[in-house]
């Protein structure tokens, strides 16, 4: 049996989990459309910020200029969304595999393989049963970065377990014919289980020196969320391991007893969207609660504060603790939303079809319903683009195609794969 928190607030704690159910999805209200299928090269003039809304921390002061409401950017070349693939039923994310075909999850726990003519394949048999409820069930996939030789995928899902749940890691081989994994392997959970369906967390980004990153979050509810700060607990961390799931003998606080060893960097909230830049330095973006979405650039050993500190309040409009956004030893964010976008899915661009975008960010919004790019100069946001607003659909996840594409996953029961490519 796993170790559990057992709480006399439990039944309490499930009470806020549904009243909490869209935290990691926002309950704001969807941003002002931009135009529908425009881009901002490197040379286009800023303008003001696309954000007009009031933000929900009205006395909170970004630490730095440009940390929120970076100038607005407008495209000076057309794009064209093409649709790859349709019928997707909750989808969370999706990988290529070499020939081009794509590899999609779906929460309810099935995965799936699309097609180069946008075919859906049935489901992938042989994962793990899924704990779907809430924000939970299957949720990133990844290729092992040696795939074309050893046709190893990782998955992460939220895990059932007596009594409770938690976000798990598993590794398995595809089948030669696609229909299966076999040889699943399990290799990390998250600690402690814990009753909750909010704040999964879940991304997984392989490293050039052959480990891999893992976020976490920190299941949502009060008593919980203070565990971010807790390094004897993986809630609200991203976690660093081999590929095998044993800990890497540099991580920051391997020795330590009252830390776990897999702990690369603590004090997030719930992150769904992570990547490399193509110096193969990580970038994450969490979920903030009411306001206070952040960009980070995770590094080894510090602590980025929540719930300590924090740009958002809470859902019922109070404060967050005590109300302060920094603090000695807390990291600030690169960036942040407020009002949020509710990030999930996101990389660094570094493809040929469109030059004007090298070194962007490209992240999903869900309750905000669009694809927002960020261009950065000397690690720093500089301009905001909001794209695909016009489509009305949550978008759950973003990768760049082989070709130099951009392509994203709407989330909904009749779920879209899109294609966003230069137009000539």
């Amino acid at each position: 049996m796993h170790p559990t928190y057992t709480h006399s607030s439990l039944l309490k704690a499930a009470t806020l989990s549904l009243l909490a159910l869209c935290a990691a999805c926002s309950r704001e209200a969807a941003a002002p459309q931009a135009a529908a299928n425009d881009a901002a090269p490197s040379t286009a003039a800023a303008s003001a910020s696309l954000e007009t809304r009031d933000a929900n921390g009205k006395d909170f002061k970004p630490a730095f200029a440009g940390q929120t409401r970076a100038p607005g950017l407008k495209s000076e070349f057309p794009i064209d969304v093409a649709v790859v693939a349709k019928g997707l039923n909750g989808a969370w994310a999706f990988e290529f595999l070499p020939d081009q075909r794509i590899l999609v999850t779906e929460r309810q726990g099935n995965m799936r393989i699309v097609g180069k003519d946008g075919t859906v394949s049935a489901p992938i048999k042989g994962l793990p049963k899924v704990y779907f409820e809430g924000q939970g069930g299957l949720l990133d996939v990844a290729l092992d970065p040696q795939f074309a030789s050893n046709r190893t995928i990782y998955w992460s899902y939220a895990e059932p377990r007596d009594g409770g749940n938690g976000t798990a890691l598993a590794k398995g081989v595809l089948s030669a014919d696609d229909t299966a994994v076999e040889k699943v392997q399990v290799i990390f959970r998250q600690m402690p289980t814990f009753q909750s369906n909010l704040h999964f967390g879940s991304r997984i980004v392989f490293t050039p020196d052959g480990k891999l990153f893992l976020a976490l979050g920190e299941r949502s509810v009060p008593e919980a969320r203070v565990h971010s700060q807790d390094l004897n607990s993986h809630f609200g961390k991203v976690v660093r391991l081999n590929l095998d799931g044993s800990v890497p003998n540099d991580n920051p606080f391997v020795g330590r007893s009252d830390a776990k060893p897999e702990i690369w960097s603590y004090g997030h909230r719930n992150i769904q969207a992570a990547t490399l830049d193509a110096s193969g330095k990580l970038w994450t973006i969490e979920h903030g609660p009411r306001g206070g979405d952040e960009l980070n650039q995770p590094q080894a050993g510090l602590n980025y504060g929540w719930p300590v500190i924090t740009y958002g309040i809470e859902y019922s409009g109070p404060k967050i603790g005590e109300g302060i956004t920094a603090k000695e030893g807390l990291e600030q964010p690169v960036y942040y939303w407020d009002p949020v976008i509710a990030p999930s899915g996101m990389i660094v661009y570094d493809g040929s079809m469109f030059p004007e975008w090298q070194g962007n960010i490209f992240v999903g919004g869900m309750a905000s319903m669009k694809l927002v790019r960020l261009q950065l100069q000397e690690g720093k946001v500089v301009g905001e683009e909001w794209l695909l607003s016009d489509r009305g659909r949550r978008i759950r996840d973003v990768k760049q195609g082989p070709d130099g594409a951009i392509y994203v996953v709407t989330e909904a029961p009749d779920g879209e794969l899109l294609k966003l490519s230069r137009k000539s």
